[in-house]
């Protein structure tokens, strides 16, 4: 793990806006180191640029508590992506705030925990269910990506 660990170390994290679509909705990617400094710099950057294109306040914050959760979950329960990075891709269409979280994938796939009033950890996907109108995992040869859609109804499925 140490020489994963250093490998995330190398990745600077980088912001890309995507081109603008004829709708005047644009999409941003950003790429992390796969260390748990990283859930802070995603969160920022998503606020701050959510805030920016006047996203109402409830769907900044919702959306803020979502990424957080799946930020965390793909370094406590993935694998970096090959270069040791997260890719974390957010849009806002129709008033629909998008979010993915792809990782190198894990051993299990994406799923909420069973309901518990004891345990320490295992709500994060709960709370994304509660918030999210939709969420769901995508699996492919480079790895899992988790989603969400907040602030609406999901056009996800219209595509």
């Amino acid at each position: 793990m140490a020489k994963q660990g250093r490998a995330a170390e190398q990745v600077a994290p980088a912001l890309e806006a995507d081109p603008v679509s004829s709708s005047g909705d644009s999409a941003r990617t950003i790429r992390v180191p796969w260390n748990p400094s990283s859930v802070s710099l995603v969160r920022r950057s998503v606020v701050e640029d959510l805030r920016g294109r006047d996203v109402p306040a409830m769907t900044v914050d919702e959306s803020e508590i979502v990424v957080s959760e799946l930020v965390s979950n793909a370094i406590r329960h993935a694998r970096p992506l090959s270069d040791g990075s997260l890719r974390v891709h957010w849009k806002v269409k129709a008033g629909v705030v998008e979010v993915e979280v792809t990782d190198g994938g894990g051993e299990t796939v994406a799923r909420p925990a069973p309901r518990t009033v004891w345990a320490p950890s295992g709500r994060g996907l709960r709370i994304v269910r509660s918030l999210a109108h939709e969420w769901g995992v995508a699996e492919d040869r480079y790895g899992h990506t988790v989603w969400a859609s907040l602030g609406g109804p999901s056009r996800r499925r219209s595509r």
